[in-house]
């Protein structure tokens, strides 16, 4: 079975991160992987968004018309991407930067802001990590192990002087999301 994740925002909020961090993870556990980055030609700024497909067996199209997950980080993100979450699926939606209510009821609504907890976390920057954090509390997609095990890999070859704060970041939007201790 295939799910489908789309984490999308401004450029500069760690987009592209979160999700080679959920698909490294998810290989990692021995599933397909499908990454498919897609940010126009700002540095900063503009608009970013990255899919991840995950599946125990061959993914046989990269193309999402529903996808079981969605991270809104901004507004834009939540006027595009609202519409394809699947009927039961998942909307995180950053409470930092939007303000407008999402219009589905027949999806579950994960209100967490994550620019203020990244903040709180040691680094703004973090607010992809914050929301995946959030997203792992309520699907069980892969393992929170896998995660940081994963940012390790990614942070620790570049910069590992903020590892900790990625963790950090990692946890505090799992508590929000749960309300439960990170398990182990």
């Amino acid at each position: 079975m295939d799910r489908s994740t789309i984490i999308a925002g401004f450029g500069g909020q760690g987009i592209l991160f979160a999700g080679t961090v959920l698909a490294r993870a998810a290989m990692a556990e021995g599933q397909q992987v499908l990454w498919i980055p897609s940010y126009g030609p700002e540095m900063r700024g503009g608009t970013a968004s990255c899919t991840v497909i995950v599946g125990d067996t061959e993914i046989g199209s990269p193309v999402v018309d529903r996808a079981d997950a969605v991270v809104a980080l901004n507004p834009p993100s939540l006027a595009k991407f609202e519409a394809i979450v699947a009927p039961g699926g998942v909307l995180v939606v950053n409470t930092s930067l939007i303000e407008a209510e999402p219009t589905r009821t027949d999806i579950e609504i994960v209100r967490v802001p994550c620019t203020s907890l990244a903040r709180s976390a040691g680094d703004d920057k973090l607010v992809s990590v914050v929301a995946l954090g959030a997203l792992l509390a309520r699907r069980d997609l892969v393992a929170i192990s896998s995660v940081r095990d994963a940012i390790a890999a990614i942070v620790q070859a570049k910069r590992p002087q903020i590892l900790a704060a990625d963790l950090a970041a990692l946890e505090t939007g799992f508590r929000a999301a749960s309300g439960v201790l990170v398990p182990a």
